[in-house]
């Protein structure tokens, strides 16, 4: 049978229901969201759809108002219809899927689920989002056409943006019902779809909570502060920003009190169950009701001091609050210019001081813990990576982490230790097999148990994996950039520079790629599997220049990225940009030149110059102007137009998604959008393969790109003046704002006229050149450079 889900039935709108039924209009799919009518009405109120209606609504609309949003655009909630359980149930019969997001108690999804069984379809596919709840106990009473249609699909909070969904089957689900979720989740909703048994908390949350309380347990013994522990369990090791203490005052600490107390009582065959025994400090802070963010302090509290915003963090042994302790390991100045987390890790877990005994202690407890887990809540290893990189946002997982160090290595340490890992590691080794993973003609194959050999991972057959092609298919390289042949005539140019900003290694790397793409092969990808395409331009070259006023250099430097993206945009090839997370300045204006985007639903993209004092100087500002000018349509002013594209570049926006970035003109009808992070590569090729087949041409500069001239400059000119005068600019943005408007313009020209791609680029050039001597333009460079922050003088 084959099933397609165009209407579903979110019951519970909550904060994961309404964001779960968010990101189900994300992809298309209209959406029926329910929930209880609210307790008190009066005799009129129970007969107003309004009021009935107002905890369902009032939900929804939180929801679309947050921030982060749950949508990738705004218009997507029309897709979603809202009405309460005893009004409106019984349209949840024309739902292809219904899925119960109710509170954590199973009376009440019992409940829930006998009205569902008046109403639904028979083969309706239906499921509970429950984190803990086994899923087996809901099956209690309900028909075999329920039972066979029916399984856990554990989405992470928030639904739209944390990766992961875990998909439990019982003994009663349909094969088939199992695949297909598999299937939807990885395709239709971008998800890392994990199959999990029905155990206490399935995967992730059963070793991300144990790795937190593992780490709680061993802070005593060492004697860190609440900063240091952050400081060592954040992004340095490919964990979340939020790192350990942060997380829990963000979540709650009842929530994970609540997490852990329950895994104690349910896990008594675990043999390290104790770990889930509450620390002294926990203890404490729960009785004195100091959860975190929701009571106004947990392990950090916010205080005004001055009028100023002043994070203090907790003591942990005084139970008193401080001003926040400098956080100094040695270890991290060896690490901070390694941009690869698995290169950092032997050097963090080799340090001698107390970052290292604190890595040693939780790392071998967290290699010893998921190696005795399987196969109690995973037939596979390669699951449990899956589910708490995806869950907990982790860069690699544990065995992931654990192949970095060196399987036996770091074996015979935690033996040392007294971290004996579970007997099918060492038979592992013993048969001359020394990772968990490798890669086999570009596949990722896993450790398979029981068989003692290498599977290729299911469901990543036909998918590109650069490490699966560096030992033999590297056509060059440099510090900065690599470029594979990924196979079928296609090049892929990787960044690994510090935030995948351009540098020389990058604009060199684009050119070679291009010129052997043209000679040999049929296409060029541009991306890579990092968190970011690009951050931009490097700027401390730049900076440098500045300061000692080398505008000859820094003309060079300008023409040399003007003319790399001209050789990206007249390739005779043609050039795919695969964008995903951070793509600003230069990763945009890299990506508008190429002849295609296929873009992750998650690329944030901006032209954001003007926050360091300059005007997008890589062809960004022409492209706008060309695209605004192709804009113009017969009802609408051609100056209106125009400032709308203006004004994005002016406030340097920044799309909050890929399809965002279609609405401000940066992705265009042929440009796709990929929802799956890990099929973006592969995608990416298919689309430069498919440009290929059709007779790709060679383009050739334009020389009609109608601009306005001083009517535009004007109209420019008096919105520059009224913010300025509304004190919402400074003096600096306006000059800023000027320069850009000449630009857009074309210059003062008397009248419409047509010019030319290079007429544009000369533009932006001198404007670029002029603002590099501008000393605001220097603050703010140096602002970003070493303070990490926007400078608005």
């Amino acid at each position: 049978m084959k099933r397609t889900i165009k209407k579903a039935a979110v019951l519970g709108s909550g904060i994961m229901g309404s964001r779960i039924a968010c990101h189900l209009a994300n992809i298309g799919v209209e959406v029926l969201l329910l929930d209880i009518i609210p307790v008190g009405l009066d005799d009129k109120e129970k007969e107003s759809k309004k009021a009935r209606n107002k905890i369902v609504d009032s939900s929804l609309q939180t929801a679309i108002k947050s921030n982060p949003s749950p949508l990738y655009q705004k218009s997507a909630s029309r897709l979603i219809q809202t009405g309460n359980f005893e009004d409106d149930l019984e349209k949840i019969k024309d739902a292809d899927w219904v899925v119960e997001v109710v509170v954590e108690k199973l009376d009440i999804k019992k409940s829930i689920f006998d009205k569902v069984e008046k109403y639904r379809t028979e083969g309706t596919l239906i499921t509970s989002n429950t984190s803990g709840i086994p899923i087996h106990l809901m099956l209690e009473g309900r028909s075999e056409d329920f039972q066979k249609h029916f399984c856990g699909t554990h989405f992470f909070n928030p639904p739209r943006y944390l990766r992961l969904l875990e998909i439990i089957p019982t003994e009663k689900t349909d094969p088939e019902i199992t695949d297909f979720f598999m299937h939807y989740g990885d395709l239709y909703l971008g998800k890392e779809t994990v199959l999990c048994k029905d155990t206490p908390a399935f995967i992730a949350n059963r070793i991300g909570v144990y790795a937190m309380m593992s780490g709680m347990h061993v802070i005593d013994k060492i004697g860190l502060t609440v900063n240091e522990v952050d400081k060592l369990t954040g992004p340095v090791i490919g964990h979340a920003k939020s790192a350990t203490f942060r997380t829990s005052d963000l979540v709650g600490l009842d929530t994970m009190v609540n997490v852990s107390n329950n895994l104690h009582a349910a896990l008594a065959h675990d043999e390290s169950r104790d770990i889930f025994k509450l620390p002294k400090i926990v203890k404490e802070l729960s009785e004195k009701n100091w959860l975190g963010d929701k009571t106004g302090q947990g392990f950090y509290k916010k205080t005004k001091k001055d009028g100023k915003t002043e994070i203090l963090e907790l003591n942990l042994k005084t139970l008193e609050y401080e001003a926040k302790t400098k956080a100094k390991f040695d270890v991290m100045d060896k690490t901070k210019n390694i941009e690869d987390v698995r290169e950092r890790l032997p050097i963090l877990l080799s340090d001698d001081g107390k970052a290292g005994e604190f890595y040693k202690q939780t790392f071998f407890d967290l290699f010893k813990y998921c190696s005795n887990r399987i196969p109690e809540i995973a037939d596979e290893l390669y699951r449990v990576d899956q589910a708490v990189s995806a869950g907990f946002a982790w860069e690699v997982g544990p065995f992931e982490s654990w192949d970095a160090l060196g399987v036996e290595q770091t074996v015979s340490k935690m033996k040392e230790s007294g971290f004996e890992p579970a007997q099918w590691v060492s038979e592992m080794l013993e048969a001359g097999n020394n990772s968990f993973y490798k890669f086999e003609s570009g596949k990722k194959q896993y450790y398979d148990i029981p068989t003692k050999s290498y599977k290729v991972i299911p469901g990543t057959e036909g998918l590109i994996f650069l490490d699966g092609f560096k030992e033999n298919n590297t056509i060059w390289e440099k510090p900065g950039a690599t470029i594979y042949d990924v196979g079928d005539g296609i090049l892929n140019l990787e960044f690994h520079t510090k935030m995948n900003s351009i540098d020389s290694d990058v604009i060199e790397g684009i050119n070679t790629a291009i010129t052997t793409a043209e000679k040999d092969f049929r296409g060029v990808v541009i991306g890579n599997e990092g968190q970011n395409f690009s951050a931009g331009a490097n700027l401390a070259m730049l900076f440098m220049y500045a300061v000692d006023q080398e505008f000859d250099e820094i003309d060079l430097m300008v023409r040399a990225f003007q003319n790399t993206m001209t050789r990206a945009r007249f390739s005779s090839v043609p050039v795919v940009s695969a964008p995903s997370g951070l793509t600003l300045g230069g990763g945009c204006e890299l990506s508008l030149h190429c002849d295609a985007i296929q873009a992750h639903a998650e690329s944030y993209i901006g032209l954001v110059e003007v926050g360091v004092g300059l005007i997008p100087g890589g062809g960004g500002t022409k492209e706008l102007t060309m695209r605004a000018a192709d804009d113009f349509t017969a009802g609408d002013p051609e100056l209106n137009t125009l400032q709308e594209y203006f004004m994005n570049i002016a406030t340097a926006k920044v799309a909050t998604s890929a399809e965002e970035a279609r609405d401000m003109h940066i992705l265009r009808g042929g440009d796709g959008v990929t929802l799956n992070k890990k099929r973006l590569l592969t995608d990416a090729k298919e689309k430069a393969i498919q440009l290929y087949e059709a007779g790709y041409t060679q383009p050739v500069e334009r020389k009609d790109i109608k601009v306005q001239g001083k009517s535009a400059l004007a109209m420019f000119g008096a919105g520059i003046t009224g913010m300025k005068y509304g004190d919402y600019i400074s003096e600096h943005d306006e000059k800023i704002g000027q320069k850009l408007a000449w630009i857009m313009a074309g210059g003062d020209l008397s009248e419409p006229t047509l010019v030319s791609e290079q007429y544009l680029l000369d533009l932006e050039r001198e404007a670029f050149l002029s603002l590099c001597g501008e000393p605001k333009t220097l603050e703010r460079i140096q602002s970003i450079l070493f303070k990490g922050k926007p400078l608005r003088n």
